[in-house]
């Protein structure tokens, strides 16, 4: 566990390289784009010393690296105020976004895959087999739209198309807003984590071990739960940080089409308007939790199998 933490630290430390360089790379320059086209060089020149642009990327790196260890993400470029001010009401949202999410994505899933496992062939099997094939090749941004339409606009007029909190309030007084972003994150995951389940537990259930249980009499609840679903579960805690992966990235999309306030909407306006220091901290955030959800998935694979311990 220490060397898999360990090897998650490494990780992010090139994650953040590859982060900082790139976004100094991005076409066009922050300086002149604050100033404005009409800015004199002398004015130009005068802003990057003050932000420390002027410094060689190296030494950006170090000094951004050393604020980070002291949760100093940097000041924003358009609004001069610390990163972290931006960052922390918009990562609250995204978190409450995903947790949602995934109390509802994950059960729904599991429950989906065990039943279409328990009873393959049958009606609700090829049904609901053939509506997650169909889903999974949807994006994002279409089931959005179609949410949008037939639940907000032209069907039932039901929910608000957009995520808007009004000045003051946060997301839990309005807790209608997450409906549509959370229902269009579920569609986006539940193919593949529901089809991987059924796929995992039909080899569980036809697997020398479960048969033996069965020949020697043991209830087919019991056999199920204790002997199949138990040793299908490894696959499906993979299964299931991937999905809690792609629900944080995903969230810029959809985060975007409903105008939700979080980090993938303030990513969106951070690229548009090129502050670089916010981009840099939204996308380090982003990776942190990709490697956090994987390195927790490994260890509780570790943890549940015993060969792997040996």
């Amino acid at each position: 566990m220490i060397r898999r933490s360990a090897l998650g630290v490494f990780t992010l430390f090139l994650i953040s390289l590859i982060i900082f360089f790139a976004t100094n790379v991005l076409p066009g320059d922050a300086a002149r784009a604050i100033l404005g086209r009409s800015a004199t060089p002398e004015a130009v020149a005068a802003l990057k010393a003050q932000l420390g642009m002027d410094r060689t990327l190296s030494a950006q790196y170090l000094a951004w690296m050393g604020g980070l260890l002291h949760l100093d993400m940097g000041m924003s470029l358009i609004s001069r105020g610390p990163v972290w001010d931006i960052v922390r009401p918009r990562l609250t949202n995204t978190l409450l976004l995903l947790a949602v999410t995934s109390v509802v994505a994950l059960p729904v899933s599991f429950a989906i895959g065990t039943i279409m496992a328990i009873k393959p062939g049958r009606l609700f099997d090829n049904a609901m087999n053939g509506f997650l094939i169909g889903t999974a090749g949807i994006p994002e941004f279409v089931i959005a739209i179609v949410l949008v339409l037939l639940l907000s606009t032209q069907v039932f007029h039901l929910l608000p198309s957009t995520a808007l909190v009004p000045p003051g309030q946060t997301v839990l007084q309005n807790p209608g807003v997450l409906v549509l972003p959370v229902l269009t994150l579920t569609l986006a995951v539940m193919p593949y984590l529901g089809r991987l389940i059924r796929a995992s537990l039909m080899d569980a259930l036809a697997s020398e071990y479960v048969v033996t249980a069965r020949l020697k009499g043991l209830p087919p609840r019991v056999v199920l739960l204790r002997h199949a679903l138990r040793n299908s579960l490894v696959p499906s805690i993979q299964a299931a940080a991937l999905t809690l992966a792609y629900i944080l990235g995903g969230a810029v999309v959809v985060e975007f089409i409903f105008q939700y306030p979080g980090l993938g909407s303030a990513l969106q306006s951070a690229v548009a308007q090129r502050d670089v220091f916010v981009i840099q901290a939204i996308v380090l955030i982003f990776a942190c939790g990709y490697i956090t959800f994987n390195m927790m998935a490994d260890i509780l694979t570790i943890l549940m199998t015993p060969r792997l311990r040996s």
